[in-house]
């Protein structure tokens, strides 16, 4: 049996999903949570085989939880959970260490399959995303996304500058010098084309960076 826990904000999610995951005789939900920072302790303590993560959380938000979850090197595989089924929000959670992507409006027997898939070390992608993908990598003409220039550190310090977070900030939280963070600003400053830290924000916010 496959140990299962889930992590969303809204409580009456949470309970529908333990509901409809009851009705399997395949998986286990053994813990739950209501922000990111909850969900990395109960991955500390409970090690779920797979974790059910809401992309969109208060306090720490699924994709700087699934980053936070990678590094403690438990057996948990992460199979993030969203409204947005875009492929831009699945590549992101990817980055971060996702293990699968799937909606929150996919039925039971596509979420005990993608359950599944992650469990046994395997990617999950809805088919919808899956072929996006696909097409975009066997297309040469096709243009690659700016974003995609980035990379993880630079991801992060652009979302916390979009916050509106300090370089001293970003750097006391990311354990790095000031003048790191400073250099990971000019290079997306540079990769984006942008000119300033309004036009961070705007950026950010704009393609779904920074989630309210």
């Amino acid at each position: 049996m496959i140990k299962v826990a889930i992590a969303d904000d809204h409580a009456l999610v949470r309970e529908g999903m333990r509901r409809m995951l009851s009705a399997s005789d395949a998986v286990e939900v053994i813990g739950e949570a209501s922000n990111g920072v909850e969900a990395v302790t109960l991955v500390k303590e409970m090690e779920p085989d797979v974790i059910l993560l809401d992309i969109t959380m208060p306090v720490k938000d699924g994709i700087e939880a699934t980053s936070e979850i990678v590094g403690l090197g438990k057996k948990t595989k992460i199979l993030i959970l969203s409204m947005h089924a875009d492929e831009q929000y699945a590549l992101r959670t990817l980055r971060a260490g996702a293990n699968g992507f799937i909606s929150k409006g996919a039925r039971l027997d596509e979420l005990l399959k993608a359950i599944t898939e992650v469990k046994n070390g395997n990617r999950y992608l809805p088919d919808k995303i899956a072929q996006s993908f696909a097409e975009r990598h066997i297309q040469p003409d096709v243009e690659t996304p700016l974003v995609e220039l980035l990379s993880k550190r630079e991801s992060q310090v652009m979302r916390y500058l979009a916050r509106g977070m300090t370089n001293r900030e970003i750097a006391d939280l990311l354990k790095i010098s000031v003048k790191t963070v400073d250099t990971h600003r000019a290079h997306v400053l540079k990769k984006l084309q942008l000119r300033n830290n309004s036009d961070i924000t705007r950026f950010a916010i704009q393609n779904g960076y920074v989630l309210f």
